[in-house]
């Protein structure tokens, strides 16, 4: 005689065995260079949306999957294609919004990967490619949560779920909060899970409770009005360079701490964290100090922290004695929880006028603005969530504060203000998103599915408004 199992069980049984077709999906997705930035392929992002498409067709759950795109506010253009699936709740259950995003970064520098980008390979328990982590992985994980949610229950089950497969994230999301407008109804959800996020380490899962937000802009700095020659002028006429280089040293003391008046700060606990961790975790190779005071943990996830991250100026291949007339940097202000961005902006950019050496002519282009997030941790979901983690994981898990940002969940809690919202993911300290050799922890991946098939199945058992 059978013992009849849980469903529990029945769950984490068929999680176990969603694996493999995972893994082999997410391999194919890895394989479509889907970037979404200006000067790729458009294309290539279509054909990633109905790979994506196909797979969430595929599991039989939806009474509706389309692929959609939305006007970018303020252009004649539309944004790239995004995946939107839904499926009614019944009897009173909730809904759920699944959100993972399908484009990628870059490659960049190809000669620095150690196997091809878009091709994807297994070394040391880790698939590496572009995307492989950030975030395919996280598609993929919502699709095989919901395959093992329909193979240990069945089709039938109550939950309503919607899911947004996103197809510009990396490229600044311009046109998501006018999707979200577009398709409220569509995606409107008691609890909604942002599977774009990461671990505490590839063991320990975490569930991000704060991010830091971004206030991101272009700086030009002029000085002259044409070029000059750097021995007949050079030591009367300052040039753009100089003016530039002793600009940018100001936002920062000798400490490397933010040096701007009007940047905030939280005031947080952090879990421990050693500065030796961080050198294992961010490269930091040993002769090379941290920069900041305070606990590490508190510099990254609740201070301020500004970035320089391009440059236009005269190449070290075409350097002449020449005195440059302008330079144009852009710098990237990572903004404390809870401070607004465009406050963070016009502190920055008041600091930057008020130290322009020499009379320096500075104009400020290409503003973008993210606000940070806080999560009300009270909520019946986070609780789910966590017990949900713990369960997938076999590790009970960590609230953590993320240095990075995510602006479109500000999206979300504007226009969804009721919904409780989850921030999750599969990337590890490891997973190198965005950089060379990307690559996702095989086993954290796994656990994620299982936790994320966990957490389906408690809601599927939850009457609505969490009774």
């Amino acid at each position: 005689m059978n013992t009849p199992i849980s469903r529990q069980d029945a769950v984490r049984q068929a999680a176990t065995d969603a694996l493999p077709a995972a893994l082999a999906d997410l391999g194919d997705l890895v394989r479509i260079p889907s970037i979404a930035f200006p000067g790729f392929d458009p294309a290539e992002v279509r054909r990633s949306a109905e790979a994506v498409a196909a797979l969430v067709r595929g599991t039989d759950l939806f009474d509706d999957v389309r692929i959609a795109d939305a006007a970018i506010p303020g252009t004649d253009e539309r944004g790239m294609p995004a995946v939107l699936a839904t499926r009614a709740a019944r009897n009173g259950r909730p809904t759920i919004l699944l959100y993972a995003h399908h484009d990628v970064q870059p490659v960049g520098d190809e000669s620095l990967w150690e196997s091809p980008p878009f091709e994807p390979t297994v070394r040391d328990g880790r698939l590496y490619g572009r995307g492989a982590a950030d975030d395919k992985a996280g598609v993929m994980a919502h699709v095989a949560a919901l395959r093992a949610l329909r193979d240990a229950v069945g089709d039938d089950f109550d939950l309503g779920v919607a899911l947004f497969i996103e197809g510009e994230e990396e490229a600044g999301s311009r046109s998501f909060a006018q999707f979200l407008h577009d398709h409220a109804d569509a995606l409107r959800a008691d609890v909604i899970v942002v599977a774009d996020s990461g671990n505490w380490d590839a063991r320990t899962p975490a569930l991000t409770v704060s991010l830091r937000g971004n206030a991101r802009f272009t700086l030009r700095v002029r000085t002259l009005a044409h070029a000059s020659h750097s021995g007949m002028f050079g030591g009367a006429v300052p040039d753009a360079m100089m003016a530039t280089v002793k600009l940018l040293a100001t936002l920062w003391d000798d400490t490397g701490a933010v040096a701007v008046a009007g940047l905030a700060q939280r005031d947080a606990e952090t879990p421990e964290y050693t500065e030796e961790t961080l050198r294992d975790e961010a490269g930091l190779p040993a002769g090379v100090s941290p920069i900041g005071g305070d606990s590490i943990l508190s510099r990254i996830w609740n201070k301020p922290s500004i970035t320089v991250t391009g440059i236009d100026a005269p190449s070290v291949v075409n350097a002449s004695n020449t005195l440059s007339p302008e330079i144009s940097v852009v710098i990237s202000t990572r903004v404390a929880p809870g401070q607004a961005a465009s406050e963070a902006y016009e502190a920055v950019a008041a600091h930057l006028r008020a130290h322009a050496p020499f009379g320096a002519d500075l104009e400020f282009t290409d503003v973008d603005f993210g606000d940070g997030f806080l999560v009300d941790t009270s909520g019946w979901a986070v609780a789910a969530a966590r017990e949900a983690l713990a369960a997938g994981y076999g590790v009970e898990p960590v609230d953590i504060g993320v240095g990075g940002s995510i602006p479109f969940i500000a999206d979300l809690v504007t226009e969804f203000p009721a919904a409780q919202i989850l921030v999750t993911g599969v990337e590890d300290p490891h997973a190198r998103a965005h950089s060379p050799n990307e690559s996702l922890h095989l086993d954290t991946f796994r656990h994620a599915i299982l936790a994320e098939a966990l957490l389906l199945e408690s809601l599927d058992a939850r009457s609505h408004g969490g009774a």
